[in-house]
């Protein structure tokens, strides 16, 4: 077992003499989070795409792994994506090996 830090320790002592209290957020609090939960994961639009098999094979590892449907793990990179909360890195866009298709080479 890993050993506990001073803060932990104080978690622990306060757990086992009853000094903690369970909170629960109100009913009000409760409503809205579940209205919010619920307008985040509706998915009311269905998408095509045509991936290559080896970046579908690593998706589906990585959804393995994680312990969810791959399709639900694409879903869930694109909403972490357009939320904000997934960003590439700047080094590996200097590091790409291969020019983007979009933007002609200079002689």
């Amino acid at each position: 077992m890993k050993k506990l830090d001073a803060y932990e320790k104080g978690l622990l002592t306060a757990y086992e003499k009853g000094q903690l209290q369970s909170t629960s957020p109100s009913k009000a609090d409760r409503t809205k989070f579940k209205a919010v939960a619920t307008a985040t994961f509706i998915k009311d639009r269905r998408i095509n795409i045509r991936l290559s098999s080896p970046d579908l094979m690593d998706i589906q590892a990585r959804a393995l792994e994680e312990g969810i449907p791959y399709q639900t793990f694409i879903a869930s990179v694109l909403h972490k994506y357009v939320s904000g909360r997934l960003t590439e890195k700047l080094s590996n866009l200097a590091s790409r090996s291969t020019p983007r298709a979009d933007k002609p080479r200079s002689a």
